[in-house]
């Protein structure tokens, strides 16, 4: 099996847990231990030094989707390094893709909630794709499909969740301490030193690692910046006699607790909003929550469809072979499965009612865009097995 193929059947997995963790925690929050449930997730843990004593449910946001941007970032730089996009023209669609199906939607849930005090932050909210909903849903409705169209949504997905840190990074810093972004400056550098030294023992790495985490979220900027940054440092290349690279050797150890228990953990605590009556109602009436549902059903398809045909027709980028535009579409059509990184930034730019309307909004969008992408990725799957 590849490594992207071990990557996808990981994800896969993860996909699967990751809807159980959604499913229990709207279970938890809405049934006879929602109190049980809030107290748990509100609950404050870890010392007051270096404003550490976070709510379990921000040790989660911070702290274990570090490691899924850890990973996620692993993934990407390996493929653009040694793998299938380290060929400038099959890496340029995925990532102008990516770009294509971050601004549009931006624009879509900007327009429709215009003049919308909310959306001042909120419009960030449909920007992300989930790696792992996605690619569950296309592992389950697309066997027919080449693998050109599972490394395409992978790298679009990797690429868009990485600019959706980005925009994180920019929008929701609201301070910054100098001391401790030249402490993880510092501690980045170590990184890349000990990488460089060949120095493979984790006794060393894991107090780097941990101490750029606390530097990063000390200084302001949102702790899993840590993660993609120490991913971007590591090594990629195998040396002579060397089985693995440090790249592929921590995306061995790490994916499955990422899959398995990061990102589910996440879900369990962010996935946990109200379904009266009231709040159901406001999902389809209320300008925010039309927004982002508008900016992830729709902008995704057309940002990703757009961008991708309109490079390829400049000749910038260049589809495979083997994957047409229709195929195109039924991908791009899962970029709508916002899911993790979105109920992070609903998470991060709103309070109260509009947060939880926020996520409703997210869960909703994500949901419809699996169902069409299902339907949609079904037929082209029969139409090559046809072929």
């Amino acid at each position: 099996m590849t490594e992207f193929g071990r990557f996808l059947r990981t994800e896969t997995v993860g996909g699967s847990i990751l809807l159980i963790a959604t499913a229990i925690a709207l279970f938890a929050a809405n049934g006879p231990w929602a109190d049980a449930y809030l107290a748990l997730r509100d609950a404050e843990v870890g010392p007051h030094f270096l404003h550490l004593n976070l709510t379990v449910g921000d040790w989660a946001k911070d702290g274990l989707l570090a490691l899924f941007f850890f990973v996620a970032g692993l993934e990407l730089k390996r493929e653009l390094v040694v793998g299938e996009l380290s060929q400038l023209k099959n890496a340029l669609l995925p990532v102008i893709a990516a770009i294509g199906g971050m601004v549009v939607p931006a624009l879509v849930a900007l327009g429709v909630g215009w003049g919308d005090p909310r959306m001042a932050q909120a419009w960030a909210i449909p920007v992300a794709t989930d790696i792992a909903f996605a690619l569950g849903v296309l592992a389950l409705t697309a066997s027919g499909l080449p693998s050109s169209a599972r490394l395409f949504l992978l790298s679009l997905a990797v690429v868009d969740d990485l600019g959706a840190i980005l925009v994180i990074a920019i929008l929701f810093t609201s301070s910054f301490d100098l001391v401790a972004a030249a402490v993880a400056v510092a501690l980045l550098a170590l990184y890349w030193f000990l990488q460089h030294k060949r120095v493979r023992t984790p006794w060393v790495y894991v107090p780097v690692a941990v101490a750029t985490w606390v530097a990063v979220h000390s200084c302001g900027v949102h702790a899993t910046i840590a993660g993609v940054a120490l991913a971007l440092l590591t090594r990629v290349r195998t040396d002579p006699g060397e089985e693995e690279s440090p790249c592929l050797r921590l995306e061995h150890r790490l994916q499955p607790w990422s899959a398995g228990l990061a990102v589910p953990v996440f879900a369990f605590f962010a996935a946990g909003i109200s379904l009266s009556g009231d709040a159901l109602g406001r999902l389809f009436t209320d300008r925010l929550s039309l927004a982002i549902i508008a900016g992830l059903v729709v902008g995704k398809i057309v940002g990703i469809v757009g961008s991708s045909l309109l490079a390829v027709r400049l000749g910038v980028a260049r589809l495979p072979p083997d994957l047409g535009k229709r195929d195109l579409a039924a991908v791009a059509m899962l970029g709508g499965v916002g899911f993790t990184v979105s109920l992070l930034i609903a998470d991060l730019s709103l309070d109260g009612p509009d947060m939880e309307l926020a996520k409703g909004a997210v869960l909703v969008a994500s949901a419809l865009a699996s169902l069409l992408a299902a339907m949609l990725l079904a037929r082209r799957s029969k139409a090559h097995s046809a072929d």
